[in-house]
């Protein structure tokens, strides 16, 4: 089995380097260094302890909260065909920490940085049957090291947009040996199992099996209770939830609402930033102000079912039941770099939708569309406001139309599910197909 070139060494050293360099100038960067550089301890005491070597053990990792709910969603599905095995549970992101801590699994940490000895630590303390990477955060050295020692390697809800990074040098050259070490991928759609192959996969070992994001929406709203308070935020009126939001999209939407309300004063806007930080509340409070809105109420200091016209939600965690308390819905990053965020948790509701211009790389902004779930906006600044405007007006004074979109909506996200039972079952294969190891792994 190859192992990773020279160069992806000395960059994995390097990035490690710099995170510790530069982690003071960054809360985030901070907690994700810190917690990265105790993990492989922690671990390794796990299977010391902990580690049953009679039972199989899976290892999930999902780099944040997006492909982690993916994970979870085929860990569950797996939890239920092998419930003698143990799981672990490792994340890039410190925005998974809370989402970590609610799996369920025997272990959880952050992963630490991909580098040979930290490899090889935790594949000798943890004895995995099977390592399964979330959508597309393959870790080279663990990959290739995993295999080199008969461990399953895998990726499931695997998905490579057309403008990925990893397709070009020198990330393709730098990667390819660790998509070489896979040995069963779980492709979301035809085109992401070709450019899966493309980065180095072997084309046998690619299944086309869905996307496990739409049964974790599914899940995740079918868990909310009809008395849920967050829910109770968008009755009464007319409610627009806003959610994964920047700067750039703020400015859209807060002149959009100051024109629907000279028609509909009554209606509501509740904003989700993606990152509610403290700078960028002050600056969408203040934005909102300068757009002649009423000041708007923090979602921590709200009270009552309807406070204010323009909600500010300043926590995390919310936004999938938020989405429930709409009439109907925005998802953020379309009018950035960064691309659109996650169209399907408001169209499990059945709410029509709306987003920015740069929607091209979302797969499932594409399939709203086409369904009729969705609207997509054009232009940027005041066009792009009074469009939103438009499409907001139109679904208040029409609801056979409203109600028709979020059909559409909810339409895709029901065609869709299934993923991770089908994910599952291919890990179980693979699980069964293992011989378990009894005795510790020699090092190599």
């Amino acid at each position: 089995m190859p192992s990773t070139p020279l160069a992806y060494r000395t960059a994995a050293r390097l990035a490690s380097a710099l995170a510790s360099a530069f982690s003071p100038l960054s809360a985030k960067l901070a907690a994700g260094h810190r917690g990265r550089r105790g993990a492989g301890r922690r671990l390794a005491a796990w299977g010391r302890e902990s580690r049953d070597r009679s039972r199989p053990l899976v290892w999930f990792h999902a780099s944040s909260v997006g492909e982690g709910l993916q994970a979870e969603s085929v860990l569950l599905e797996l939890r239920r065909m092998h419930p003698e095995g143990q799981y672990v549970y490792t994340h890039f992101s410190p925005s998974a920490e809370a989402l970590a801590r609610q799996l369920p699994v025997d272990a959880a940490d952050y992963l630490p940085y991909d580098l040979p000895a930290a490899a090889d630590q935790l594949l000798e303390a943890l004895a995995p049957t099977l390592i399964v990477f979330s959508k597309l955060d393959l870790w080279p050295e663990l990959a290739t090291r995993a295999a080199a020692r008969g461990v399953a390697v895998a990726i499931v809800a695997a998905t490579v947009s057309p403008g990925s990074g990893r397709l070009r040098w020198p990330a393709r050259m730098l990667l390819r040996n660790g998509y070489r070490a896979v040995g069963l991928a779980a492709a979301v759609s035809g085109e992401d199992a070709t450019r899966l192959a493309l980065l180095g996969v072997g084309s046998g070992r690619i299944r086309v099996l869905g996307d496990p994001r739409f049964d974790s929406v599914v899940r995740r709203m079918e868990a909310v209770t009809g008395d849920d308070p967050l829910l109770r935020l968008g009755r009464g009126a007319p409610t627009m939830v806003a959610g994964s939001t920047w700067p750039a999209d703020e400015a859209v939407l807060l002149e959009a609402f100051a024109r629907l309300r000279t028609h509909r004063p009554d209606s509501r806007l509740i904003v989700v930033p993606h990152e509610p930080s403290a700078v960028h509340l002050r600056r969408a409070e203040d934005a909102a102000r300068g757009a002649g809105l009423p000041s708007p109420v923090r979602l921590s200091a709200a009270t009552g079912p309807a406070p204010t016209p323009l909600l500010l939600v300043d926590r995390v965690g919310v936004l999938a039941t938020l989405y429930g308390a709409g009439t109907m819905a925005y998802v953020g990053g379309g009018f950035g770099s960064a691309g659109l965020h996650s169209v399907l948790e408001p169209a499990a509701w059945g709410v029509p939708v709306t987003f920015g211009p740069r929607w091209n790389q979302s797969r499932d902004a594409a399939l709203l569309l086409e369904a009729g779930g969705a609207e997509a906006l054009t232009g940027r600044g005041t066009a792009a406001a009074e469009a939103l405007h438009r499409v907001w007006r139109s679904w208040i004074e029409d609801e056979g139309r409203r109600a028709d979109q979020g059909e559409g909506a909810r339409t895709v996200v029901e065609s869709g599910r299934g993923a991770s039972r089908r994910s599952a079952e291919m890990l179980a294969d693979a699980i069964s197909s293992r011989p378990l190891r009894t005795s510790p792994i020699a090092g190599r």
